[in-house]
């Protein structure tokens, strides 16, 4: 039997790479007043909503979907979680 699953999905530049996208940002929060914001650091969020037949096997789906597409793991991190909205 099939169970739907739904993750959130967090991808990050790791902290040994130059975010560019970060630095403008902050650079513009610093225009606006905002003297107190020390960095900023731009990711991306992905939801998606899935079947797998059980959490071990949503875990896996999730994990090589991020290693192998959305995530770049030489310069990316990922975390994820994982909810069974099954009825």
């Amino acid at each position: 039997m099939s169970n739907k699953y739904h993750s959130r999905i967090y991808i990050t530049l790791r902290s040994s790479v130059l975010d560019p996208a970060g630095v403008a940002v902050q650079s513009g929060l610093k225009q606006l007043g905002y003297q107190e914001v020390e960095e900023v650091r731009i990711g991306k969020y992905v939801e998606m909503t899935f079947n797998a037949t059980d959490e071990a096997k949503a875990k896996e789906k999730v994990d090589f979907i991020c290693d192998r597409l959305l995530a770049n793991p030489v310069i990316e991190n990922y975390s994820f979680e994982l909810t069974n909205i099954s009825n």
